[in-house]
C-alpha cells in the first residue's frame, strides 16, 4: 500500500459552517481570487472570516463582498482595505452560468471554504444554495440526530 504525502502548500484559511445549515446547497464551483500582496500575507496568519460574505455577480464580473481579511502588521505603505469588494476568476461559461442561477433561479452565492490550492494559490469555493426555511432546518438537524443515535446503538449491539 503506497503511502500519502500530504502537501504541505495546501491549507483551508477560513470555512462557512454554517452555510451547509442555513443554505440548501445543489452544486460548488471553485473560484480564483484577486487580492493584494498585503491580502495574501494576513491570510497566512488567522482571522479571515467569510461567514458574513457573499458573491454576487454585477457588470459581467463576479465579486466577493463583505469577505473580512484582517490588516497585516508589517504592511507600512501598502496597507489594504479589510471588507473591501474582491474579484473571483471564473471562466465566461462558468460565469453566465452564475449569473442565470442568480437572477432566473434565485439562488445564492455562498463562500464555503477559502484555501490555498496545492500550488500555494488562494482559492474560494462557492457553494450554489437556495435558502432554508425554519422547518427545513428542523428537519436537517432531527435528521443528523438519528443518524448520530442510530450508529450509537449499532455500535452498543456489536
Amino acid at each position: 500500500m503506497a503511502k500519502q504525502k500530504t502537501d504541505p502548500n495546501y491549507k483551508v484559511i477560513a470555512e462557512n459552517r454554517r452555510a451547509r445549515y442555513d443554505y440548501a446547497i445543489d452544486d460548488d464551483i471553485e473560484c480564483g481570487i484577486m487580492l493584494e500582496g498585503s491580502e495574501v500575507k494576513a491570510l497566512r496568519g488567522n482571522g479571515v472570516n467569510v461567514a458574513d460574505s457573499y458573491a454576487a455577480v454585477e457588470n459581467g464580473e463576479l465579486w466577493l463582498v463583505n469577505c473580512y481579511i484582517p490588516p497585516y502588521a508589517q504592511a507600512k505603505l501598502f496597507k489594504h482595505e479589510e471588507r473591501r469588494r474582491r474579484k473571483l476568476l471564473v471562466s465566461r461559461k462558468e460565469l453566465a452560468d452564475l449569473w442565470n442561477a442568480t437572477q432566473r433561479k434565485g439562488m445564492t452565492l455562498v463562500p464555503l471554504v477559502l484555501y490555498f490550492n496545492h500550488k500555494g494559490r488562494a482559492k474560494i469555493k462557492l457553494g450554489i444554495a437556495k435558502g432554508k426555511k425554519n422547518h427545513d432546518k428542523r428537519e436537517t438537524e432531527a435528521k443528523r440526530d438519528w443518524s448520530r443515535q442510530k450508529q450509537r446503538l449499532l455500535k452498543d449491539n456489536s
